[in-house]
């Protein structure tokens, strides 16, 4: 898995902005920004802005359509939110957070991520939270260690 202090992958997912799909240079969407990269944070946008957060980037192993329809249903437009796609899951294992353990697995099928938090700063991952345990592996169960509360503790901590 990366770890704190890492440069962020070098990859490339998908939006659907302003077409689909568009490929996005992750390495270089987050090159001078204080970013954070999560499974949904819409609630608490206007404390991620006083945290100082340019934006949110919400990602899920999915193509860029979904991910499209997905942000239109959250209403995001206006936000400081963006929702990018993986596909073919490249981010997600450059960032070693796929999901493979079989409970989850057999439910949801393969090439799943696991509920993370990351906060990335110009590039440079400075916070990691997983949510995840032993008899929980995909983080349903005690999703705390990602959640917003969480991760504007550990931003302010640094």
């Amino acid at each position: 898995m990366v770890a704190v202090g890492d440069a962020f992958p070098d990859v490339v997912a998908q939006s659907h902005e302003p077409t689909w799909p568009t490929p996005v240079k992750m390495r270089a969407r987050l090159a001078g920004k204080r970013t954070i990269v999560v499974p949904g944070y819409l609630a608490g946008q206007d404390a991620l802005k006083n945290a100082k957060i340019d934006e949110v980037l919400v990602y899920c192993v999915n193509d860029a359509a979904v991910m499209g329809a997905w942000a239109i249903d959250q209403k995001i437009a206006g936000s400081n939110i963006a929702f990018v796609a993986d596909p073919n899951s490249v981010m997600t294992k450059a960032l070693d957070m796929e999901l493979t353990h079989p409970g989850p697995c057999a439910k949801l099928g393969p090439k799943r991520c696991k509920r993370f938090a990351m906060f990335v700063e110009d590039g440079v991952i400075k916070v990691i939270n997983v949510s995840e345990g032993p008899d929980d592996p995909a983080g349903d169960e005690r999703p705390e260690s990602s959640c917003i509360d969480n991760m504007l503790k550990d931003i302010a901590a640094l």
